[in-house]
């Protein structure tokens, strides 16, 4: 018997949850989720169905939306959202055991209901009412659903089939994808494959699913390497993995990074100081999960494309978690790679090759009494902002013209976050 996966997807959801929190009805309220505050130039993380139903697109910017359009701006309240998304994995709960339940992003979900046909002596798609009438009698949102026997086949028949039935569900198996999708188009339409490789595939002739099955394997692999596995199963229907090895999944390697798009652009003196501020923030982190690196990361994206990003990986001498010692190493690379004379507006940074910090590594030139104590700092500095807050405690650069902790410390995924 094939495993029985659902993808659960809550409809717009951010602008389904400020059209609940106003007792509005989503699908015949005009209303955006942004940031009037960053301008006309602000992307909508979300409009409502009719919103969509006039041609406004998701993830739009303001100044796309017709002047003809009456529309109701929500500012974005991310903790409002986890909140909900929250409450909604609790129904989940109620039906499903949390070991057959993977968590996609804050408004997706897929659930292997394998097991539980026979016990609740319902079909998938009964399953699949059941749960999606509960979120909607409990919070008012509206689910759509996608069926499948393995999770790209529910995945795609949740963002291509679902949206075209009356029940918001779609259903999908080997045999139905390849009658109904294989000539499908566009090829981005599908999941984990992007407009890059949607033109990559175009200038091979290579226009749809069908297309894929029937090329030959070598050019795929010659054009995209061992990713091509994933094509070739995908475009027929074969997804292997299961929400049990995706659980069981344990990566070689750690690693952990922070990236934030100015809001204005940067000069390279002003850039330079959030670059030093993110480090001191991803090194507390190191600190608190009592982890070091020997391997830092660093990107600078310009203002509008006057020239490629920079970007630099470099190996340390010693493993370590120390905010001094990591600031200076990316001062280095942030002097070698940045362009003085070019506005900046991205910033990120990333610790690779990370391990459990178990003893003070010793050498020539270090004080080691100096970076005991300086650890120990961090650690009350970590103490004191979990009791008091982010902003109880800061460093000096954190008030200089430009810096942004203190602003970003509010923010829940660079949004606000009440």
């Amino acid at each position: 018997m094939n495993n029985i996966y659902l993808a659960i997807d809550l409809k717009t959801f951010y602008a389904s949850v400020e059209c609940v929190e106003r007792k509005l009805d989503p699908f015949n309220t005009n209303l955006v989720v942004a940031d009037p505050a960053r301008g006309k130039g602000a992307i909508c993380l979300a409009v409502t169905p009719a919103m969509k139903m006039l041609g406004v697109k998701n993830r739009c910017r303001i100044y796309e939306i017709p002047n003809n359009i009456k529309y109701i701006i929500a500012i974005p309240r991310m903790q409002k959202y986890i909140d909900y998304s929250a409450n909604i994995y609790e129904i989940y709960l109620k039906y499903i055991s949390k070991d057959d339940i993977q968590v996609y992003s804050i408004d997706e979900a897929f659930l292997d209901i394998t097991r539980y046909l026979k016990l609740y002596k319902k079909s998938p798609v009964e399953i699949a009412e059941m749960i999606m009438r509960d979120i909607y009698n409990t919070y008012g949102i509206t689910a759509t659903c996608g069926i499948g026997t393995n999770l790209y086949l529910a995945k795609i028949a949740l963002d291509i089939i679902s949206k075209h039935s009356p029940r918001n569900i779609g259903y999908l198996d080997v045999e139905k994808y390849k009658k109904e999708l294989w000539h499908h188009k566009p090829l981005k339409d599908f999941w984990q494959v992007g407009s890059g490789i949607e033109k990559r595939l175009n200038r091979k002739g290579i226009y749809d699913m069908y297309d894929i099955a029937h090329t030959n394997p070598k050019i795929l692999f010659n054009e995209f390497g061992v990713n091509a596995r994933f094509l070739i199963d995908h475009a027929n229907g074969i997804e292997n993995c299961t929400i049990a090895d995706i659980k069981a999944y344990k990566p070689k390697t750690k690693s952990i990074s922070t990236s934030q798009i100015l809001f204005t652009d940067y000069d390279y003196e002003k850039a330079e100081l959030v670059m030093v501020e993110m480090v001191e923030l991803l090194s507390q982190q190191l600190i608190e999960q009592n982890l070091e690196t020997d391997t830092i990361k660093l990107y600078i994206g310009y203002s509008n494309d006057f020239s490629k990003p920079s970007g630099c990986s470099k190996k340390l001498h010693n493993y370590t978690n120390l905010y001094t010692k990591l600031a200076y190493e990316f001062k280095k690379i942030y002097e070698e790679i940045t362009y003085k004379n070019i506005p900046i507006r991205r910033i990120g940074i990333a610790f690779e090759r990370l391990q459990e910090h178990t003893s003070e590594q010793i050498n020539l030139f270090d004080d080691i009494d100096k970076n005991i104590k300086e650890r120990k700092l961090e650690k009350s500095i970590i103490e004191i902002k979990y009791k008091m807050g982010k902003n109880s405690i800061i460093r000096g650069i954190d008030l200089q013209e430009g810096a942004t902790t203190m602003i970003r410390n509010k923010l829940i995924g660079g949004h606000n976050g009440y």
